[in-house]
């Protein structure tokens, strides 16, 4: 039974050579068949072709051709110009003595005074209330009161003008002696902090002649060219 059985099997497997390939004579034309079809791919597609610019964006990089060839002459000049206007710019911002130079220039102090002046026109409406509350205080004889709010806005008038040099422990007399204050605005804050001081530590009365002296320095310390450094 062994005998039998083993060599039915020796017939039926294939040999080396034919591997696992059935016979070529059935396997070739179902080959065939198979590819003729179309259902299996058997080669790469051809690459598609890449798309073409648009006319008006080949219109516009020749436009920007051109004016680049145009403008070749001139490149290394403006690079020049270019050094020239950054090397000022660090020494304005780095060198405290060509900055003093360029400010003190006729058109850059014009240029300063306008700008302030612009300021100076926003903030007169602020002043003007300001003084006409005083005015009202001092009409009714309280012309400490009234010089009072004076100095507050004074020393508000600084710290928007001065940001950071107002400290909360400073007082009226540390900040009438403030060096960073233009002459002009030292002078007009120190009358009116001198009158409260006396005012209140020296025992005398406001009277409407010190009401009035204090009021005009108010009105010198809203001058915006009061202001400008020396």
């Amino acid at each position: 039974m062994m005998t039998l059985w083993a060599a039915q099997a020796s017939v039926a497997a294939p040999t080396a050579d034919e591997g696992w390939l059935i016979d070529p004579e059935l396997f070739d034309p179902g080959y065939a068949q198979t590819v003729a079809g179309g259902q299996i791919q058997t080669s790469f597609p051809p690459p598609e072709p890449p798309p073409q610019t648009p006319d008006w964006l080949k219109a516009i990089f020749d436009a920007i051709g051109s004016f680049f060839e145009w403008a070749a002459p001139a490149g290394k000049p403006l690079l020049w110009l270019a050094a020239a206007v950054l090397l000022l710019v660090i020494l304005y911002h780095f060198v405290p003595a060509f900055a003093r130079w360029v400010d003190n220039l006729p058109l850059r102090r014009r240029a300063a005074i306008e700008a302030e002046d612009g300021v100076g026109e926003a903030e007169a409406g602020a002043a003007r209330a300001l003084l006409a509350e005083a005015d009202a205080l001092a009409a009714e004889g309280r012309f400490a009161e009234a010089v009072h709010l004076l100095l507050y806005r004074s020393v508000e008038d600084i710290e928007d003008r001065r940001p950071g040099l107002v400290r909360p422990a400073m007082t009226s007399r540390d900040l009438a002696e403030a060096r960073d204050l233009p002459a002009v605005a030292r002078d007009a804050f120190s009358r009116i902090a001198r009158a409260v001081e006396i005012s209140l530590f020296g025992g005398r009365s406001i009277d409407a002649g010190a009401w009035e002296a204090c009021r005009g320095a108010y009105s010198e310390l809203t001058v915006a060219r009061n202001w400008a450094r020396a």
